[in-house]
């Protein structure tokens, strides 16, 4: 356990004892995809560490519209911020292929940031990292088009969690075309329309199970 928690950037900074303080509290459990973890507007109780797999952090709309608001893959944590301020969870959180987190309990949690200040420095760090993100993502619906927030949404998900190989990074397809539509805020038919255009220049090239962006392409 320990050296699992030592691959979560969030605590790569910690000793030994900081790190046994936090295994002594975590629980590693596993998820099928398509599990719920919490849904938005619920008092939170666990922080949660992606170790394998990914999660989604979405709203839903009064419709029932969802609204994707980043992808958590392993090292990245989610669940934090209903446990600091006490309020209800802002945002819902699903797997989107078969998971092993790390959860945390609430009040443990709480008691962990109390003792343990570089921890709790990591936190704040994280939690300015997305407050940034937040800021980008009003900016981009603000002044960019719907074809420059899909590139600019592709260029993201490969950056974050592609392989790289020369000007080529690769990526799973976890997320379908209605949930890339919502990260990137655009209509699904603006999306199919960007992606087509993108296919035909050799940019993107789609398959089953992964999609593969040529940035030496996509830059001439």
């Amino acid at each position: 356990m320990l050296e699992l928690i030592r691959q979560v950037p969030l605590f790569a900074q910690l000793n030994d004892a900081q790190l046994e303080a936090v295994t002594a509290i975590s629980t590693r459990r596993s998820f099928k995809a398509g599990t719920v973890l919490f849904a938005e507007k619920e008092i939170g109780s666990v922080f949660y560490m992606v170790l394998s797999g990914s999660v989604k952090i979405y709203t839903t709309g009064s419709t029932g519209e969802e609204k994707i608001l980043s992808i958590c893959k392993a090292g990245e944590s989610f669940g934090e911020l209903s446990l600091i301020d006490g309020k209800p969870r802002s945002a819902s959180a699903q797997t989107l292929e078969d998971c092993m987190l790390l959860a945390i309990t609430g009040q443990s949690f709480l008691d962990l940031l109390r003792t343990h200040f570089d921890i709790s420095l990591g936190i704040m760090q994280e939690l300015s990292h997305r407050l940034r993100d937040t800021n980008q993502q009003v900016y981009d619906l603000t002044f960019l088009d719907a074809r420059t927030r899909v590139l600019k949404s592709l260029i993201t998900m490969a950056n974050k969690h592609g392989l790289r190989n020369g000007s080529i990074i690769t990526i799973k397809l976890v997320l379908n075309f209605d949930e890339i539509s919502q990260l990137a805020s655009v209509q699904k038919t603006t999306l199919m329309q960007v992606i087509r255009d993108l296919e035909e220049k050799k940019i993107l090239t789609l398959s089953p199970s992964d999609f593969k962006l040529d940035l030496a392409k996509l830059r001439s």
